[in-house]
């Protein structure tokens, strides 16, 4: 059952996304932030299918956390392209830290670059933290949340991966607070997986991390909640705990992006 569900799903996702990539082309002329109400009413329409052909819903906890106006850095976990698609629902209005070949793909990439998320150069290494920074004070400056992974790409649940210090390089720099985002929702849509399992994905916000900390301590503080949240949602879930290494990694110069 969970097999017929899940390829039910799968091809009304991917035909009715092909279908609205095309047919909602007009948007592009609209206002930006008309843009967006287009793509966020495609969004709700995915979570439409995701209750109705796969069984999946979710619940939202901790929303007075959240900022209720000004700029802030959203730190989220990324298991899935599950959250990349409720972004909209869950802040207003976000900007996303992408990797710069997603502007590249061929119509899906105009929408990214016209709702003006923060591209970002992989292979620039340190010039790709000085863009970073740079296009992410604008966005600030209008009071847009920013989202950022830590990891730098989707980690399957159990797995672990260090964090990367672009979330600490834009604390450093922005002077914004720091509101880690917990979730499960790699157990019901996993990386790369055919299946998508009924269940109620849990997205959780945490206490903000407030500016001025030093990178050091906001990104350890960080690491520390975000990954006891994530592992609390996951166990309480069925899920597997992650399994750490006993020496960590130090974060790298790398900096983070969202979905690959």
């Amino acid at each position: 059952m969970i097999f017929l569900r899940s390829l039910a799903f799968n091809v009304a996702f991917y035909v009715w996304t092909a279908v609205i990539c095309v047919g909602i082309l007009w948007s592009l002329l609209l206002p930006r932030r008309s843009m967006i109400r287009v793509i966020t009413w495609y969004f709700g329409t995915v979570s439409w299918l995701e209750r109705t052909l796969a069984g999946i819903r979710y619940e939202v906890r901790g929303r007075e956390h959240v900022p209720k106006s000004g700029s802030f850095l959203l730190a989220a976990k990324h298991q899935s392209a599950w959250e990349t698609m409720k972004l909209h629902f869950l802040v207003n209005d976000p900007a996303i830290i992408l990797k710069r070949e997603l502007l590249w793909i061929p119509i899906w990439g105009w929408y990214a670059a016209r709702s003006r998320m923060i591209a970002v150069d992989r292979g620039a290494k340190g010039r790709a933290v000085a863009s970073m920074v740079r296009n992410a004070r604008p966005v600030r400056d209008e009071g847009r949340p920013i989202v950022i992974f830590p990891q730098g790409t989707r980690v399957a649940v159990g797995a672990y991966r260090p964090y990367r210090i672009g979330v600490g390089v834009l604390y450093d720099h922005l002077d914004i607070p720091i509101v880690p985002m917990a979730l499960n929702a790699g157990l019901y849509w996993a990386r790369n997986s055919f299946i998508k399992r009924p269940g109620t994905i849990i997205v959780e916000f945490l206490p903000p991390i407030p500016p001025g900390l030093g990178r050091a301590k906001a990104m350890q503080e960080l690491e520390e909640r975000l990954e006891a949240a994530t592992d609390r949602l996951v166990v309480a879930a069925g899920g597997p705990a992650t399994v750490r290494p006993k020496a960590a990694e130090p974060a790298t110069a790398a900096v983070s992006e969202t979905a690959s």
